[in-house]
């Protein structure tokens, strides 16, 4: 008997839910240049608190009036925690990276994410990789290798890594695992009662780490343009996305949902072009080129599990 999930035939039809994939995969593109201009003006706890709480407080009376907001119990409140552990984790490292990275440069990283959320879900939901996907991999590494190391083989053998870039690939690590625990910790509620109760948590656990950092922050003083921007980031590129990704996740399944991420790279240099800034160099251009293809092979491959 087939499983429910990805296995069964969902819902929507599969235009739509790659449709609403791609708008996600657009705005969660906008995130790393908007986090790039808001990090050097408030410390990266601080901004995403303030970013999970905005989120938090938008997306509660919806899911109230829709779903109510009872106490979902001491199992379930557990199992919204360890998802947004993984979540907060992530948002740190990147918020932290931006500082001495490039957006770019973390568009790139992020392509390796599939990958490892791949070996998490072999782990943990028993989804063979398959060859497809390995070979999709094998694609991702090479061109994020490439643009990282500039095409340049001698830096690559020096392993000259940015104190950035180590930093968001640390963050990636905890990114890949997000999707893996949504659809393994999955009890059959509302996406939106999932997505409000991991944004709860996500909340109580940067308060665990921002209880020192708020007395300090320079509340008054900081730009408006950083308030927009954090605004922007909470419901464009937190509710929006999270609640996305999740639904998405469920009849997809956690590898082809991360495998949109093979898209940030080109839609963010798009969007660099767009705000005026420099188009990257041809051998940046060429790397991200390499990463294409594997968005294409993931997508076509055949699901290996339970057949």
């Amino acid at each position: 008997m087939m499983q429910s999930g990805v296995h069964s035939r969902p819902p929507y039809p599969l235009w739509f839910i790659h449709g609403c994939m791609l708008i996600s995969a657009i705005l969660v593109s906008t995130s790393f240049t908007v986090g790039k201009a808001i990090t050097p003006f408030m410390d990266p706890v601080a901004l995403t608190l303030v970013r999970f709480l905005l989120a938090t407080l938008l997306f509660g009376p919806y899911v109230g009036r829709t779903f109510g907001l009872a106490y979902p119990g001491s199992a379930a409140l557990l199992r919204y925690s360890l998802i947004s552990a993984a979540l907060v984790g992530f948002f740190l490292l990147m918020f932290l990276s931006l500082r001495v990275t490039t957006p770019l440069h973390t568009g790139v990283i992020f392509t390796t994410v599939p990958g490892i959320s791949g070996l998490y879900s072999w782990f943990l939901l028993r989804e063979r990789l398959g060859s497809y996907r390995l070979l999709a991999l094998v694609f991702a590494m090479a061109g994020a290798i490439w643009v990282i190391f500039e095409g340049d083989m001698q830096q690559l053998l020096r392993m000259q890594l940015n104190h950035g870039d180590l930093l968001f690939f640390a963050g990636c690590l905890l990114m890949a695992l997000y999707m893996p625990l949504v659809k393994f910790l999955h009890r059959g509620e509302p996406m939106a009662v999932m997505t409000f109760w991991i944004l709860v948590t996500g909340c109580l656990w940067l308060l665990l780490f921002a209880c020192t950092k708020l007395t300090v922050t320079p509340w008054t003083s900081i730009p408006t343009k950083v308030w927009v921007g954090i605004a922007y980031l909470a419901v464009f590129t937190t509710i929006i996305t999270f609640f996305i990704s999740q639904w998405a996740t469920l009849h997809l399944g956690p590898t082809r949902v991360m495998a949109y991420s093979y898209l940030y790279p080109p839609l963010i240099i798009l969007i660099e072009w767009f705000l005026h800034h420099e188009l990257p160099p041809l051998k940046t251009i060429i790397g991200i080129l390499i990463i294409l293809p594997s968005m294409i092979i993931v997508q076509q491959g055949r699901d290996t599990r339970n057949r």
